[in-house]
């Protein structure tokens, strides 16, 4: 019982010190302070600094639970984005429109981009603004490793290997690696069955 009032007290203190940066930004509804913000806490060093970000997102990203952990030099560069319970996301990562599932750890340098057509081209090969920006669902209790770049739903329970290139969804229950990532064990047929 003490254990969880002191803990409410500590979450509350870093909300409290977030809650300005987050009523400028309207808490999340005017996308250029969001941003400015966001990537202004993510140079914040240390666990003060993890706490923080979770706070600031708690209060501006669609949903973020207070039990996740945000490292130094990550953002989430959309506000519509959802961090469920007890996640972990390392350092230098930047998340787009993306869905986290409870319990799922990310190591450090993973993207997890909003779909794949993010820009588009007129005729000339100028790039526009606009594009197709997707939610990108990571299902609970996953592990994406260090410098995977996540562009489709990854199913719950599915391990992503360290430098591999997510581009289309990913069963529950698998592990997949490479660039374009296959599933080597799991609900697809292994590498070797198909080689």
């Amino acid at each position: 019982m003490i254990r969880r009032f002191l803990k409410n007290c500590f979450y509350g203190a870093f909300l409290a010190a977030a809650s300005p940066l987050a009523a400028l930004s309207l808490f999340g509804r005017v996308k250029s302070i969001y941003t400015f913000f966001a990537q202004s806490c993510a140079t914040i060093p240390g666990g003060v600094g993890d706490y923080f970000r979770v706070a600031y997102y708690h209060l501006t990203l669609a949903e973020c639970h207070m039990s996740s952990r945000i490292s130094f030099g990550t953002f989430f560069a959309h506000p519509e984005a959802r961090v469920e319970a007890r996640v972990y996301i390392g350092s230098y990562c930047i998340m787009g429109k993306a869905s986290i599932g409870a319990g799922t750890q990310i190591a450090s340098a993973v993207q997890i981009l909003s779909g794949q057509h993010q820009h588009i081209r007129d005729v000339s090969g100028a790039f526009h603004e606009g594009g197709n920006f997707k939610n990108v669902t990571v299902g609970a209790d996953c592990w994406l490793g260090a410098g995977a770049i996540v562009m489709a739903d990854v199913g719950a329970g599915t391990t992503i290997g360290a430098a591999s290139v997510v581009t289309r969804p990913i069963p529950a229950n698998s592990v997949a690696v490479g660039s374009p990532a296959r599933v080597i064990r799991g609900t697809e047929p292994a590498l070797s069955d198909t080689v």
